[in-house]
């Protein structure tokens, strides 16, 4: 590509002119990289769930349609951005290549974890994934990736598989964002109640654990289903777990209600599904935080539906990144046992089919 380039990517987008790699329809994603980029041979990608949960309605639980879909994406748009939910994923590879001025740290044969969007990673892949059978969130692939001079990315650890660690950095911006909230209420003087919508997935087990490190004083996990509850009770990284539809808003918030004794001071959303924007304001107390931390969230919902409750509550988009996320995340599956087995039990179901 010669050595012109922008720290962002903008000398990669192809359409339209103007926009952040992002919010481009197409990206080049040629192999041949600037003097700051880097090129990262793939091993697997990681789809996040509210685009891998579109695409498996979409297609009816069709893997072989799946893939054919994923692939028509990435050869399409030179990346993995689902047009639908506008979400990616995240992958993991060897970098192969490094150029002088890239300021990344990044050394040839380090396995790494990219730490920024899909949506926004120039991607090709080589071998029509193959080995992917469609049936999971994680895609073993063949390809290359570009990495900017503004691109994160994180050496794998050596202490657990790089499946796990695919899994648990892919969500790291939740434990963190988490933490840095419930710290702020603190400082003011609460004591702190947590709520996290979806307790039993990947971002909101995290969440919970962060929660209680940082101080709150009662965490409550929330999910939909008895064998989630049962789940995530047997984990024990939440003070309480209450059953309930995050969709059916006056559900949500009497449950919240009800085992926290009041609403929560902060609610974490980390749901894959639309539609739990106002159950998740309703069960926030006035002048509590929401987290939307789900690519499934709509925005002009949760923005509207807060002026329609008259609901004084300040409201964040969990963007995926805050410093320290990948060694807090990593951390706090090595420390908390109950997140360990969370992650693996997901792990083997989807290796199951």
């Amino acid at each position: 590509m010669g050595t012109a380039s922008s720290p962002v990517g903008l000398h990669r987008v192809l359409a339209p002119h103007g926009v952040l790699p992002q919010a481009a329809l197409s990206l080049d994603n040629a192999p041949e990289i600037a003097d700051d980029e880097a090129r990262v041979r793939v091993e697997r990608l990681n789809l996040d769930a509210a685009s891998y949960r579109q695409l498996h309605t979409a297609h009816g639980g069709d893997g072989e349609a799946i893939r054919a879909a994923v692939l028509d994406i990435v050869k399409n748009r030179g990346k993995m951005h689902n047009p639908v939910t506008g979400s990616g994923g995240m992958l993991i590879g060897t970098v192969d290549e490094v150029g002088p001025r890239s300021p990344l740290g990044l050394k040839v044969g380090d396995r790494v974890a990219t730490l920024v969007s899909l949506t926004l990673t120039p991607l090709a892949v080589t071998d029509e994934l193959a080995r992917w059978d469609g049936r999971s969130e994680q895609v073993p692939a063949e390809g290359h990736a570009i990495l900017f001079a503004r691109s994160i990315a994180a050496v794998l650890p050596e202490d657990m598989s790089s499946e796990l660690t695919l899994a648990v950095l892919d969500v790291c911006g939740a434990p963190a964002l988490t933490t840095r909230v419930v710290a702020q209420h603190r400082d003011r003087g609460d004591d702190v109640t947590v709520a996290v919508i979806g307790g039993a997935g990947k971002s909101g087990s995290l969440a919970l654990a962060a929660a209680r490190r940082a101080g709150a004083a009662r965490t409550l996990g929330v999910v939909p289903t008895t064998a989630e509850r049962d789940r995530l009770t047997a984990a024990k990284v939440a003070d309480e777990v209450a059953l309930a539809d995050a969709r059916d808003p006056v559900a949500l918030a009497h449950a919240v209600t009800r085992h926290l004794g009041r609403p929560a001071d902060v609610t974490v959303v980390c749901v894959d599904v639309p539609g739990c924007e106002h159950g998740a304001i309703l069960a926030t107390s006035n002048g509590g935080t929401v987290i939307f931390f789900s690519m499934a969230t709509s925005f002009p919902a949760a923005a509207l539906g807060a002026e329609g409750l008259a609901a004084d509550v300040t409201m964040l988009i969990g963007n995926g990144y805050v410093p320290g996320h990948a060694d807090l995340a990593l951390t706090l599956l090595r420390d908390e046992p109950g997140i360990r087995a969370l992650f693996t039990a997901r792990l083997a179901a989807e290796a199951a089919g």
